[in-house]
């Protein structure tokens, strides 16, 4: 039987341990497993968390293995190779296609009825792989997609606009990568669009600066990369978000990585598109509106991930 209050988190890198750390702060488990192919790492990140509980809400938390899988509501995989400078999300690929395999032997072998959330990179070939390989159902496989880039996007105009980026309203679709795509045609702050806030405010036509904006997140993780060699204090964040609309069934609309079939013109492909989450996991796409050439730029990056997933076909994608 399911734990709902019960999760995993595969994978104690940066990224996988941040995500733990995270779980353990906000109160959301009462149980967490530390899976890691070096036992002594997820035992000694287990540890280092566990003693900071004193401070935080009581949780059960060790290092274990894959059986410890068997009533694990949610499964985090954060495992695979680290991304080098230099080197794209796609071509990360078939480094951590050999290491997925392992991994989803494991997890398939002791649970099925959990929901699986991919953080690996790139995450949208990933989490295609997840549900292919696995054999769950696509709405309880999902990918961490574009929340990420959503929420570097905010930021940076809450900032040139001096708003709470929390009053910013719009997304990133597509590709977690070089293809993908804002959605600016449809952005608001606080259902204001951003053609009339910048009018009410006296400030200049601001398109240039948007792009400039969007051309910022989608090359930080690239600057981050190259100043600390990996991001995830955010990403963690980001999968945090995921998961307290999976736990709390809030059916907030996150732009996740998941299967599309037949939105925007697109089929059989794992995108961020802005999709209702709630504790089943993925329950419905929503078609956001966009204009022409936002549309012609999602079907790029479509294709864009399409290609490389043709490329991988002979490593068994």
């Amino acid at each position: 039987m399911i734990n709902e209050n019960k999760c995993a988190v595969i994978g104690c890198g940066y990224v996988g341990a941040s995500i733990a750390y995270t779980y353990a702060e906000s109160g959301l488990f009462s149980e967490m497993v530390l899976i890691d192919v070096n036992r002594a790492k997820a035992e000694g990140e287990a540890l280092d968390i566990a003693h900071g509980l004193p401070f935080l809400a009581p949780m059960h938390l060790y290092a274990g293995d894959y059986p410890d899988l068997a009533d694990a509501g949610l499964i985090v995989i954060a495992a695979g190779a680290n991304q080098k400078p230099g080197e794209t999300r796609l071509d990360l690929l078939a480094r951590n296609l050999r290491i997925f395999d392992s991994i989803l032997e494991g997890i398939t072998a002791w649970n099925r009825e959990g929901i699986l959330l991919v953080v690996t990179n790139p995450v949208d070939l990933l989490t295609l792989y997840t549900l292919r390989r696995s054999g769950f159902p696509a709405s309880r496989v999902i990918g961490s997609g574009t929340v990420l880039d959503t929420a570097r996007l905010k930021f940076l105009v809450g900032r040139h606009f001096s708003v709470d980026p929390r009053n910013v309203h719009t997304f990133i679709i597509g590709e977690h990568g070089d293809s993908e795509v804002p959605v600016f045609s449809s952005a608001n702050i606080s259902g204001i669009n951003l053609d009339d806030f910048c009018r009410l405010s006296g400030m200049e036509d601001q398109h240039a600066a948007l792009f400039r904006m969007f051309e910022e997140v989608r090359d930080s993780a690239y600057r981050i990369i190259e100043g600390k060699g990996a991001t995830y204090y955010a990403i963690a964040q980001s999968v945090l978000r995921i998961t307290r609309s999976l736990l709390r069934d809030e059916n907030s609309v996150l732009p996740v990585s998941t299967l599309v079939e037949g939105h925007y013109g697109v089929r059989d492909i794992c995108l961020g598109v802005p999709s209702i989450v709630g504790r089943e996991g993925v329950k419905k796409i929503l078609d956001l509106p966009l204009d022409a050439e936002e549309s012609r730029l999602f079907r790029h990056s479509a294709d864009t991930v399409r290609s490389t997933l043709e490329a991988a076909e002979g490593i068994r994608i």
